[in-house]
């Protein structure tokens, strides 16, 4: 007897529907065909297994199962349900009669209960889009699923429960989510707050313009400064995620199984941390079965890299081409995939190997060689993508002593959607930019030419700092955020030099400074 049941493969972001097929003649054989990996090979035991452990036995038969389409790779576990479930039709043990309304996603224990699997979200939505009726997942996945509507979902706790809903013996409810109300509940909570930052206030108004265009940003300073704790409260003056970008967060995160289970829809933007220990593929994906690396797992986001120049400089020299593109395409011999990665990215570093270089309370070891070596580091060009530069100074002991609280986020994060605001009311008509630091060089001439007399005032500055063209571009983007941050329509002078006052760490000044 031919069986066909309905599940789903993901590779890289695209989903695809899997069709189980399953014929049963005399024999003693099983065949498992469809580019199955090894994972997907030994679902043979554990479905067998798991049909013993709860009252039911596998079939002693020339059992051939075919996973369509034959040519796309089948990875991971979650194909374990639907092939137990097609080989107990086959045999005869359920009726075939509903299996073509659901598709079925699982991974089975030896005793019969369901694991969670990846990527539950995005096959939630590949089921909706091909018109299934349901979706049956594990319990633990049940909430993930239930995100997407107009699908009805069932999180189940065993193959047993699974068995009995398909003969109608089992009455089971649709897990239910209104996704509105829980997303824009949760949209502003934040355990980290800038009213805990005493002093600092050139540092938090260059992060208040970085957040207002998406801009990336170092920040360089001797250990204790506040590098950290000021990057790691950068998300919660950014504008709060739409419910679009929350989904395609989801998403990835759901993919890479970076979801706790029976978890929604991911609501705060993501702050990702990698130790400066990571590998290349590790921070941009890839691998023998194709994972998110961490820039798409900061998609919407914030990727903070501490200590930048204690990461691998090859490692760092690869973050080039995404933070221009906003796209990460990784092509090997067996599969070419590609990720989204549009972060914000945000750095801290000492100024040399001792930490104290230019500190005026501690006195640096470090000699002139070593200093420029370490500096040297960090790469001209990956250099040049970092829109703004700035310096940290020790706080002082009456700042540190200060009691009073700082600006809260909440005040900044007003700010920020204001000039937010004015940015998506002029690219309206680009549906690819969001913000000012995805401007085309089009874009900067239309919306950040400066007059005559910044004009001036940039060419200087880009002849005694040895700016870059792509430097001077980047200066155009900043000035045209901090214009919006004072709500004004021409970048005026003042717009400018504040944004050249944010590249006082480029190349040329750091070698003479290390000299």
């Amino acid at each position: 007897m031919l069986v066909k049941t309905y599940c789903a493969a993901v590779n890289g972001l695209e989903v695809t529907t899997v069709t189980v097929e399953v014929s049963i003649t005399r024999g003693v054989m099983y065949h498992l065909t469809g580019l199955a990996d090894v994972a997907v090979k030994e679902s043979h035991d554990r479905i067998a297994a798991a049909l013993l452990n709860t009252g039911h036995k596998f079939p002693v038969a020339d059992i051939t199962a075919n996973l369509a389409p034959a040519n796309i790779r089948k990875e991971g576990s979650s194909f374990d349900l639907p092939l137990a479930i097609a080989i107990l039709a086959a045999n005869e043990k359920i009726k075939p009669d509903h299996l073509g309304e659901y598709m079925l996603v699982g991974e089975l224990s030896l005793d019969g209960t369901l694991q969670p699997i990846k990527g539950a979200l995005p096959i939630a939505i590949k089921a909706r889009a091909e018109k299934f009726k349901g979706l049956i997942v594990p319990k633990a996945n049940e909430h993930e699923a239930a995100v997407v509507d107009t699908l009805e979902v069932y999180g189940m706790e065993s193959i047993t429960d699974v068995i009995r809903f398909l003969a109608d013996e089992h009455s089971c409810e649709a897990c239910f989510i209104d996704t509105r109300k829980e997303f824009y509940e949760s949209q502003y909570v934040s355990d980290l707050d800038f009213a805990d930052v005493r002093g600092q206030e050139n540092v938090k108004r260059a992060l208040e313009v970085a957040a207002a265009g998406s801009h990336n940003v170092i920040m360089i300073g001797p250990p204790g400064s506040g590098k950290s704790m000021m990057a790691k409260r950068l998300p919660s003056i950014l504008p709060p995620l739409s419910l679009t970008e929350s989904l395609e967060t989801t998403q990835i995160h759901s993919i890479a199984g970076k979801l706790k289970n029976n978890s929604g829809l991911i609501t705060q933007r993501p702050f990702r941390s990698p130790h400066h220990t990571i590998s290349e593929v590790a921070l941009v994906g890839g691998g023998a079965n194709p994972m998110p690396g961490e820039i798409t797992l900061a998609h919407n986001g914030v990727l903070f890299c501490d200590e930048l120049p204690e990461f691998n400089k090859h490692t760092l020299e690869v973050l080039r081409q995404p933070l221009e593109d906003r796209q990460i395409t990784i092509s090997r011999a067996k599969y070419t995939v590609s990720y989204p990665c549009s972060f914000m990215f945000v750095a801290s570093m000492n100024p040399c190997p001792c930490g104290y270089y230019g500190d005026t309370t501690h006195h640096c070891v470090c000699s002139p060689g070593q200093i420029q070596r370490y500096l040297a580091k960090i790469s001209g060009p990956l250099l040049d993508r970092i829109d703004l530069q700035c310096e940290i100074s020790p706080l002082p002991f009456k700042d540190i002593s200060n009691a009073t609280p700082g600006e809260s986020s909440s005040d900044i994060r007003e700010r920020v959607i204001r000039a937010r605001a004015i940015q998506t009311e002029r690219f309206k008509d680009n549906p690819h930019v969001h913000c000012n630091a995805q401007m085309s060089e089009r874009m900067i001439h239309l919306f950040a030419q400066p007059d005559e007399r910044s004009l001036d005032l940039l060419r200087t500055a880009m002849e005694r700092l040895k700016l870059s063209a792509r430097a001077y571009n980047r200066i155009l983007k900043v000035a045209r955020t901090i214009a919006d941050l004072d709500n004004s329509e021409l970048v005026q002078t003042h717009h400018i030099a504040e944004a050249i006052g944010y590249r006082n760490l480029d190349r040329g000044d750091w070698a003479e400074r290390g000299a």
